[in-house]
């Protein structure tokens, strides 16, 4: 390896070269004869010219010098712009930790790699900031719609300046980037969840929906994945306002369509289609028993159905028009049995002999005729309605009426208390109707109240087969007191034939033959029973007639012609006078079961 010589030793040898060449010039110009004028002159021009390399290079190094220091300068300068701009603050200077080192070449040479290193980093850095403003303004303008004065707006605010490239400033862009992914995700599922529900309700009604969204924005509808979903606020407003016209008309047509099906259900009724004929039409029945909102089967609120069924109920109508009177008289029909079920009088204005003249002298429209039956239909419905509490407590008080009816029949018969087969069961049902015939009374009582208070109510009197009930039931009331008080005149009387017999064995010392002791006849059914009065019934000829008259037996007068002539009842009073005289002395064996001798107190 070569040694490098010190400067002192250098001058040295390059002193000792000067001296060893000036004497070697020295002799040269003895040889020649120079003068000492002359040697003098050269010698002074060798000593400027000399001067003058040494000048050149002093300035030459000074320069060097120069250029150095601005270049360690510069790179002091641009380390320290990298570091404030990159924001590092680990950063040591090298120059400061080698305060010894005096070299300009040593400065430089410790800083170049620290400069190095920040560039790269900036370079990395202006990368990263890079990226994620084009994510920003990709998204930003996905989120504008593309729209030049919102980017510049939002663009704007987000200049990169390379002066603050600092982590702070990054994470800045970051959680902004974030902020706009999350809106964009956000308007994303907010622009699917409209596009489907634009699709539902395309699929109810029957329209393209690819047509319907394309006219939103075509990017809704696209067939390639190249262009994404337009996400803007115009798009959003567009499928809110598509998705309410769609409802508007979801809810137009579903009114439509339950108008139409509705008449239809009507004409099927009223023509009695054949459940075949209604099967065709059984997602329409959907539609009438369901509300708006639980509309989603595909097409059933498209055009095409609501034509469909409108053509079925044109057709019907056409059909009902050519059996209109057969309708009339088949309505008025269905009228009269709700009227004889709800015991109500029917309007006789359009009764089937009129029905039937009207539509046959063409002076009425049928469709007048059949509408008119059909508001008394829905009038007797209403009205039947209100009184079924009291048509339910008239039915029980009949119901009691009948089982009177059967205890009376029961206790005529002799052989009731028999061992036969069947006895014990209509003896517990003898058992029953006296508790049920111990509270007609009370029945009539309530049955009484309660038909003046929904009187009352109604501003109307309740009517049975076109005679007011309570009047029904104030004779009923009445009857059957005549009838007790009958029955207590009977007992006394039964009383002073048993008191005419004892006398009469007495005197003559005989018995009633066991042949005549149940010859008496027992007037209007009367069995001998002074708690429960019976319910009369019609007997044979010669027999007194005392009829309890109920709502049937109204009704029956009513049907064979004679209500009206036996609206009062007649309550005539028994002829004990004409019972015969053997008859008169004769007693009764078998009394009602309240007898003490009677098995049902043995």
């Amino acid at each position: 390896m070569l040694e490098i010589e010190s400067p002192t030793s250098l001058c040295f040898r390059a002193n000792t070269t000067c001296n060893a060449l000036l004497r070697e010039l020295q002799k040269i110009w003895v040889d020649i004869g120079e003068s000492d004028a002359e040697k003098d002159r050269m010698l002074m021009e060798l000593e400027k010219e000399c001067l003058e390399i040494y000048r050149r290079k002093v300035d030459e190094a000074a320069n060097s010098k120069a250029q150095l220091h601005q270049s360690l300068v510069s790179i002091e300068a641009e380390i320290a712009s990298l570091v404030a701009a990159l924001g590092v603050l680990n950063i040591h200077s090298p120059i400061k930790a080698k305060e010894g080192s005096k070299s300009l070449k040593e400065k430089l040479a410790a800083v170049r790699p620290m400069l190095e290193d920040l560039r790269l980093l900036k370079d990395e850095r202006m990368k990263q900031f890079v990226d994620i403003k084009a994510q920003i303004e990709k998204m930003s303008g996905e989120i504008s719609g593309y729209s030049d004065q919102l980017n510049k707006a939002m663009l704007g605010s987000l200049a990169l300046d390379e002066q603050d490239l600092t982590l702070r400033k990054l994470n800045e862009y970051q959680t902004h980037l974030r902020s706009l992914q999350k809106e964009k995700s956000d308007r994303l599922n907010k622009v699917l969840d409209y596009v489907n529900e634009v699709h539902t309700l395309c699929g109810v009604l029957g329209v393209d929906f690819g047509q319907t969204v394309s006219e939103v924005h075509p990017s809704l509808h696209r067939t390639d994945h190249e262009q994404s979903t337009n996400i803007s606020d115009d798009t959003l407003d567009g499928l809110q306002h598509m998705i309410d016209k769609l409802k508007t008309e979801k809810r137009v047509r579903f009114q439509k369509l339950k108008d139409v099906a509705g008449s239809l259900f009507e004409l099927w009724n009223l023509m009695d289609t054949s459940q075949e004929e209604r099967t065709k039409f059984a997602r329409v029945s959907y539609v009438v028993r369901s509300s708006e909102s639980d509309i989603t089967e595909p097409n059933i609120l498209s055009t095409e159905t609501i034509e469909q069924v409108s053509a079925e109920v044109d057709s019907f109508n056409k059909l009902k028009a050519s059996r209109m009177k057969e309708l009339v008289m088949k309505r008025r029909s269905e009228l009269e049995n709700l009227c004889r079920l709800a015991h109500i009088e029917a309007n006789t204005s359009t009764s089937l002999e009129k029905s039937t003249a009207l539509i046959d002298s063409g002076l009425v429209d049928p469709s007048e005729l059949l509408t008119n039956i059909e508001l008394h239909i829905n009038k007797i419905k209403e009205e039947a309605h209100s009184r079924k509490e009291i048509i339910d407590r008239i039915d029980r008080w009949l119901s009691a009426c009948e089982e009177e009816n059967w205890l009376e029949e029961y206790n005529q018969d002799e052989t009731r208390y028999s061992a036969g087969r069947g006895g014990h069961v209509n003896l517990k049902h003898a058992e029953r109707a006296r508790i049920t015939v111990n509270k007609i009374p009370s029945m009539v009582d309530n049955l009484i109240k309660k038909t003046l208070l929904w009187e009352d109510e109604t501003r109307k009197s309740f009517l049975y087969d076109g005679v007011r009930l309570v009047s029904i039931l104030e004779d009923y009331k009445l009857t059957r007191k005549q009838q007790e008080e009958e029955k207590k005149r009977y007992r006394d009387q039964k009383k002073m034939q048993d008191l005419l017999v004892k006398r009469r064995e007495s005197i003559y010392g005989s018995k009633p033959s066991p042949r005549r002791s149940n010859s008496v006849k027992k007037p209007n059914g009367y069995n001998g029973d002074a708690s429960v009065p019976p319910t009369p019934r019609r007997n044979s000829a010669g027999a007194t007639n005392t009829d309890i008259m109920t709502p049937r037996s109204y009704s029956s007068h009513r049907q064979n012609g004679y209500f009206k002539e036996v609206r009062r009842l007649s309550t005539a009073p028994l002829n004990y006078v004409a019972v015969p005289k053997e008859d008169s002395v004769s007693t009764y064996t078998s009394v009602y079961g309240s007898e003490p001798d009677s098995p049902l107190y043995n």
